[in-house]
């Protein structure tokens, strides 16, 4: 499509000016852990990368790191297992209310996060507290789970929707059991898409802080919910900006990667 020279510069415009909106918060709190006073004044007086060490040495934080770690890891897993079962079935599958299930396996990252965290604050409170079973790493890692297992299932079934089945019938001719055509062809065909979706889960998860709040008990701390804590500290204020900043940084690295993965060829290639 040819775009007449005013279109293309008001188009060009309008993306600066959406680039810049997103971006810049970002930038300045970069410039902000780099500050060296407490207070937030601008331009700062100077660079220091005093506060990253004091943020290092923050109990507190290097806590909310491993939790968010931890609760990261487990809800891609879980994610990656139900998320990849649940795109083989509506892929692979001709069945009674296919459509169904697979609009209420999208349904969950489409709805607020409150609302979810509501939820699922409420069944569990229903459900699991009578058995003894309180708000803790467990529920947040379900509730994490409710929302990666979107991101699983979109990229296997992309990715199945374009893999021909010719190659699996071909294995299972020539003697192979459904394990092993499985592993040999359509595990690697598959890989980057696995790959790709489980670096967008961990890095949903790993950010999340709305159903975090609903569904963790008084001791799990992420990441997250230890800088909205803290934001009201004048004395930590420098701490966070570190502490935003580097979650940003380390957010940017799973996302291209999935990015990188997810414009892939079935067969590994680049198109």
């Amino acid at each position: 499509m040819n775009l007449s020279r005013p279109a293309r510069i008001a188009l060009r415009t309008a993306a600066g000016l959406g680039f810049a909106a997103i971006y810049l918060p970002l930038l300045l709190v970069l410039l902000g852990s780099l500050n060296p006073d407490r207070s937030a004044s601008w331009p700062p007086p100077g660079l220091t990368l005093d506060w990253w060490a004091a943020a290092w040495d923050n109990e507190g934080a290097r806590a909310a790191l491993w939790t968010s770690v931890q609760a990261g890891l487990a809800a891609t897993a879980v994610a990656l297992v139900l998320g990849t079962l649940i795109a083989f079935a509506v892929q692979r599958y001709s069945f009674f209310g296919r459509e169904a299930v697979s609009f209420a396996v999208v349904l969950p990252i489409a709805l607020p996060g409150i609302v979810t965290g509501i939820a699922l604050n409420s069944a569990f409170s229903t459900v699991l507290e009578p058995l003894g079973v309180g708000l803790g790493m467990f529920t947040v890692v379900v509730g994490h789970a409710t929302f990666c297992i979107v991101v699983v299932f979109n990229n296997v079934v992309a990715r199945l929707r374009r893999l021909p089945g010719s190659y699996e019938e071909a294995a299972m001719d020539l003697g192979a059991h459904t394990f092993r055509v499985f592993w040999d062809i359509t595990f690697p065909l598959l890989r980057s898409a696995l790959l790709a979706g489980g670096l967008l889960a961990f890095a949903l998860s790993f950010d999340e802080i709305v159903v975090t709040t609903f569904t963790a008990g008084p001791g799990v701390q992420t990441l997250p919910v230890w800088i909205f804590n803290n934001m009201t500290r004048p004395q930590q204020a420098p701490v966070v900006n570190v502490v935003a900043a580097a979650l940003v940084l380390l957010s940017v690295i799973p996302i291209y990667a999935a990015q990188r993965l997810s414009s892939d060829t079935p067969g590994g290639g680049r198109v």
